[in-house]
């Protein structure tokens, strides 16, 4: 794709440079353009970036075919009920999400540009800083103002012999042509236990393995209440060990760790890498004209979103700040506005939420137990299984849990985690209480449809008073 909308601006002098056309690009891009501003946006990169492409489109398309899958096979826990569903056509289904993530790539981002007829869209290769502007190839674009939108990458983890196994990462892996019988996933964060559950769901021998636990940055009931779930599908955690080594044979691939001082070896097709991501900022001569980063690569922004150099903003997945589509957009609309705007405004994630598509999904908003202890404050807890939830025991699965916690001192809330088949719902109305300084009594004497998982919340809140086993439907 090559310069789609291209005006004519002679010297190739604009009010802002965007550097990256994924989710944060675009987001800065149209800010700056509806104010009026003349946007260079530079592609570097596959227009739409991660998200669209190989992130959260495709993998959220795969995961809802193996809930398909799963949810007939788990049809049976309701009495006099049966199903059974299977992978028919492995290489119909990726072809299917290809398509998909093809159609939106079009419809949402490169058919947009037209509209925005102050922005010239510059596909012609990486774009690397220099001082006064941006050169790509033979050509150098000035402006007073550049924001840096680029992402990041999927990297290997530090394992001998890991760079010969021909290791997946997320993206390659929903790209394999035939499902293979069997799949070792490092790393169990939010990308891993996604992907993890749903190649198992599609019948795949799935071996997960972590050097702390499964949902490291999740509450421990949490990341427990899932490791139960998982292994009640046949997932094997392998979790609390070191790596050794990994090599392929005729076998396949083969990984060794140590756990609790043994060696443990398990065998796959293949091994796939979930354990970590790099900013997309090499090359790019950010040393050269002083943009700092840190130890992964990441350009570090204050809350203004600006780097160590005037003039030069940057958000999304390429900075230290929250890896999140949405929090790239927001932080990217940040940027143009303080940027090219004349505002002041600052970065907040205060009230942030974040979904992991598991089954079931955990979800989070605020800080956890431990992070309010950090921060000083005198922490009280609420923790109510689902099976304290009307909604999950005539849906009859109870698996989960809603914690809240709260600062003992002023009753208001602190931040909740909640672990739910309809989790990634019911969060923001979490979201909005934190958002508007509820306490728990407030969330707790709020009105609420019964037979909602989100009314689990009004039980939690009134679990820090009372014991909810005590109640009777509706008696809240």
């Amino acid at each position: 794709m090559k310069d789609i909308n291209m005006n004519d601006h002679g010297n190739g002098s604009y009010d802002l440079i965007v550097i990256g056309a994924g989710s944060a690009g675009f987001s800065a891009s149209i800010t700056a353009s509806d104010a009026g501003k003349r946007v260079a946006l530079v592609g570097h990169g596959t227009i739409g970036g991660t998200c669209v492409n190989f992130g959260c489109v495709p993998s959220k398309a795969m995961i809802r075919a193996a809930e398909a899958i799963h949810g007939a096979q788990a049809a049976k826990r309701f009495p006099g009920v049966s199903g059974q569903a299977q992978v028919d056509d492995w290489r119909t289904l990726v072809e299917s999400k290809g398509d998909l993530v093809a159609n939106m790539r079009q419809k949402k981002y490169a058919d947009l540009l037209p509209e925005y007829p102050g922005v010239d869209y510059i596909d012609a290769g990486p774009a690397k800083l220099v001082k006064g502007g941006v050169m790509i190839g033979s050509r150098t674009l000035t402006a007073p103002k550049i924001i840096i939108a680029t992402g990041g990458h999927s990297i290997l983890p530090t394992i001998d012999g890991v760079a010969g196994v021909g290791a997946l990462d997320s993206k390659s892996m929903l790209e394999l042509k035939t499902l293979p019988e069997s799949l070792i996933f490092i790393g169990a964060g939010y990308i891993g236990a996604e992907l993890a559950q749903m190649m198992s769901r599609m019948g795949v021998k799935v071996t997960v393995v972590a050097r702390s636990h499964l949902l490291p940055g999740a509450e421990p009931e949490v990341s427990e209440a899932l490791a139960d779930a998982f292994m009640a599908e046949g997932i094997t955690l392998l979790t609390g060990l070191s790596y050794e080594s990994v090599r392929r044979d005729a076998a396949g691939v083969t990984l060794r760790v140590m756990q609790s001082g043994e060696p443990v070896e398990v065998t796959a097709d293949h091994l796939v890498s979930t354990a970590g991501r790099r900013a997309n900022t090499e090359g790019m001569g950010l040393e050269e004209v002083g943009v700092e980063t840190d130890a992964r690569g990441s350009i570090v922004i204050g809350d203004d979103m600006q780097t160590s150099v005037p003039g030069i903003y940057a958000a999304g997945d390429v900075t230290d700040r929250d890896q999140f589509v949405y929090m790239a957009a927001y932080g990217a609309k940040l940027a143009v506005k303080n940027a090219v705007l004349g505002d002041d405004q600052r970065y907040d994630n205060a009230a942030m939420p974040w979904v992991v598509f598991s089954d079931p999904q955990v979800a989070g908003v605020g800080l956890s137990e431990q992070q309010a202890r950090d921060a000083g404050f005198d922490v009280k807890t609420s923790v109510v299984p689902l099976d304290q939830v009307p909604r999950a025991l005539a849906a009859r699965d109870t698996r989960g849990l809603i914690k809240l916690v709260a600062d003992r001192a002023t009753d208001k809330l602190l931040g909740g985690q909640i672990i739910a088949p309809e989790g990634s719902d019911t969060i923001q109305t979490l979201v909005m209480a934190l958002k508007f300084g509820m306490t728990t009594k407030d969330l707790g004497a709020t009105i609420f449809p019964y037979l909602t998982t989100v009314e689990g919340l009004k039980l939690a809140a009134q679990t820090f008073d009372m014991d909810v086993a005590k109640l009777s439907c509706c008696a809240g």
